[in-house]
C-alpha cells in the first residue's frame, strides 16, 4: 500500500511540474507588454541622399537606328541564280558584282537582235542607193516621178525597220547587263535572300545593302507632345547593346502626319558625332528630346516599394525609419531614375534597397565598422581569460 501511495504522489508531482507556462494567469495579474520592434542596423552604404537636379522635361522618343542610305536589290529579269558572291555582314565596294544570273537566253536574244540590225542596215543602205540612182535618172528625164516616189517609200520603210531592230538590240543588251547585280554604293550586305540555284522572278528581292556610316535615330513621339517639338532640338538617348554609353543628337525632321492607329509622330534624329555611332542597324533606342529642363529630385527603382498604383520609400527620420508615400513623374530613360513630384525633398536620406519586413517607425542603430567590431571582440576575449 505504501508503494502505491508513493507512486501516485510522484505522478501528481510530475503533472504539476509539466504544466505549461502559457496557462491562464491568476485574476488581477497585469498583462505582459507586447514585444518591442527589432532595432535595425544600418550602415552608410545602405542610405542614399536625394539631391535636386536638372531633368529634361521634353517628350520621350522611342525607335531604332536605321540607315539613311539603303538599297533593296531586286531581280530585273527572270532567270536562275548562278552565283551569290557576298554574304550577310560582308563589306562591298560601289559597283562590285554581288549576284550573277543565268544569261544564256538573253545572250541568244541579243545575238538575234544584232543580226536583225545588220540585215535592216543593209536593206536601208540598198534602198538609199536606189533613191539616189533614180534621182539622177529623173534629172536626165529617163525615169518617172512615180518610180522615184516608190523608191523613197521603200527607203523610209527600211529606215523604220532599222530603228526598230536597233531598239530591240539595245533592249537585249540592257537585259544582259541586268543579269549582273552590282552594289549601288559602298556599304555592307545586311540581308541575303537568295542562293545559287534559286529561280528569280522580276521584282524578287535578292540582297539588301546599307551604308553603316549613315545611321540615324528614327523614333516616334506621342502626338500629344507635338507642340514641344521643333527641328534642331537636342536629343539624349541610349541604344540597346550599349548600356554604359549615352548618345547625343539633334532633330532633323518631324513628319507632318501622325499615325492614325498609334497617334504617334515620326521624328528623325541625326547623331551629333557620326564617327562614334554604332555600326549595326535596327538596334532599339530610347531617349528624351530636350524641350526644357526642370529641377526635381529622383530616386532609383531599387529604392521604391509599390502597392498597386502607389509607391513608397523608407526615409530616415531621427533614430527611426518612416514609410513615405511619393508621387512619381515620368521615368528618365537615360538614367533609369524616377523623378519624385511630392513626398521627398532635397537632402532627405532613404534606404537604397529596403526589405519587405520593415515597420513604419522602426528604430535603427548605426552598424559598427568591421575593424571596430573585430577590436571589440578581441577585447572581450582577452577580458575573459
Amino acid at each position: 500500500m505504501r508503494h502505491i501511495f508513493i507512486t501516485l504522489f510522484a505522478a501528481a508531482l510530475l503533472a504539476a511540474c509539466g504544466k505549461p507556462d502559457g496557462g491562464s494567469a491568476a485574476p488581477g495579474t497585469p498583462a505582459q507588454p507586447a514585444a518591442a520592434p527589432t532595432v535595425l542596423l544600418i550602415s552608410a552604404e545602405d542610405l542614399r541622399t536625394v539631391n535636386a537636379g536638372g531633368q529634361s522635361g521634353g517628350p520621350v522618343i522611342t525607335g531604332s537606328l536605321e540607315p539613311e542610305r539603303r538599297a533593296d536589290l531586286r531581280a530585273e529579269v527572270s532567270a536562275v541564280v548562278l552565283q551569290v558572291l557576298k554574304d550577310n555582314g560582308e563589306p562591298v565596294r560601289a559597283g562590285e558584282l554581288l549576284v550573277r544570273l543565268d544569261d544564256t537566253a538573253i545572250r541568244d536574244s541579243l545575238a538575234s537582235a544584232d543580226e536583225t540590225v545588220r540585215a535592216a542596215n543593209q536593206a536601208f543602205e540598198q534602198a538609199e542607193r536606189q533613191v539616189q540612182r533614180l534621182k539622177t535618172l529623173q534629172a536626165q528625164g529617163m525615169t518617172s516621178t512615180q518610180a522615184l516616189e516608190d523608191a523613197e517609200v521603200r527607203r523610209n520603210n527600211a529606215q523604220s525597220d532599222l530603228v526598230a531592230a536597233r531598239s530591240r538590240s539595245a533592249t537585249a543588251r540592257q537585259q544582259l547587263r541586268r543579269t549582273e547585280v552590282r552594289a549601288p554604293f559602298a556599304g555592307v550586305v545586311s540581308e541575303r535572300k537568295v542562293s545559287a540555284g534559286d529561280t528569280a522572278q522580276v521584282g524578287m528581292e535578292l540582297l539588301k545593302v546599307i551604308d553603316p556610316g549613315s545611321l540615324r535615330f528614327e523614333g516616334l513621339v506621342s502626338a500629344d507632345r507635338m507642340h514641344e517639338l521643333k527641328a534642331g532640338q537636342a536629343v539624349q538617348f541610349r541604344v540597346n547593346g550599349f548600356p554604359e554609353r549615352e548618345f547625343a543628337g539633334r532633330v532633323r525632321r518631324i513628319d507632318a502626319t501622325a499615325n492614325a492607329t498609334t497617334r504617334q509622330v515620326a521624328v528623325v534624329v541625326d547623331f551629333a558625332d557620326q564617327a562614334g555611332t554604332p555600326r549595326v542597324a535596327g538596334l532599339f533606342a530610347e531617349g528624351r528630346i530636350q524641350a526644357g529642363t526642370v529641377q526635381t529630385v529622383a530616386v532609383p527603382e531599387t529604392a521604391l516599394q509599390r502597392s498597386g498604383e502607389s509607391a513608397y520609400v523608407w526615409r530616415v527620420d531621427g533614430q527611426a525609419i518612416r514609410k513615405v508615400a511619393v508621387t512619381l513623374g515620368e521615368r528618365d530613360p537615360r538614367s533609369g531614375d524616377w523623378p519624385v513630384l511630392s513626398g521627398l525633398a532635397a537632402g532627405d536620406r532613404i534606404l537604397r534597397n529596403p526589405g519587405s519586413t520593415l515597420v513604419d517607425g522602426q528604430p535603427f542603430e548605426w552598424a559598427t565598422p568591421a575593424a571596430s567590431a573585430g577590436s571589440a571582440a578581441a577585447a572581450v576575449a582577452g577580458a575573459t581569460r
